[in-house]
């Protein structure tokens, strides 16, 4: 599969679905209270849940770095936050943030602006209705302090 920009329209199809299962894996691991591993919430959900087998590997990518670089993504989010604490956002919007940062900062074959636009698809799928614009002021900090 390629990467970045040159996309056939069916991997970026599954590229962006990937990142919504991933949104809804964080999402569960939070509301579960994240007595468990972020890794565990994934296995649950392959368990639970029919997804496609070809996305399975994206969205092992995402969960994957997000639980290997949780600690550094949310320093970063706390900074790019005005006025905001990452623990007094909504699930959803913390989830998003994550997934999407954490792609902008450590995937260096996917292209920033990319991350930074899906995390606003992302959350105005499933966030409220500030939600995109949030998620927008949020990741363009993090793009500008990233050097990306």
């Amino acid at each position: 599969m390629s990467r970045g920009g040159g996309l056939t329209p069916a991997e970026r199809v599954d590229r962006s679905r990937a990142r919504s299962w991933a949104t809804q894996i964080l999402y569960r691991w939070e509301s579960e209270g994240g007595g468990h591993s972020l890794m565990d919430a994934f296995h649950e959900t392959l368990r639970t849940r029919q997804v496609a087998p070809r996305r399975i590997p994206m969205i092992e990518e995402h969960i994957t770095r997000v639980n290997e670089h949780l600690e550094e993504v949310d320093k970063v989010l706390e900074e790019a936050l005005d006025n905001w604490r990452l623990d007094r956002l909504s699930r959803i919007d913390r989830s998003v943030l994550r997934l999407s940062a954490s792609e902008i900062l450590f995937d260096l074959e996917v292209p920033p602006r990319v991350a930074l636009q899906e995390g606003i698809r992302l959350a105005g799928q499933y966030g409220g209705g500030e939600s995109p614009r949030f998620v927008n002021g949020v990741l363009d900090a993090v793009l500008r302090r990233s050097g990306r």
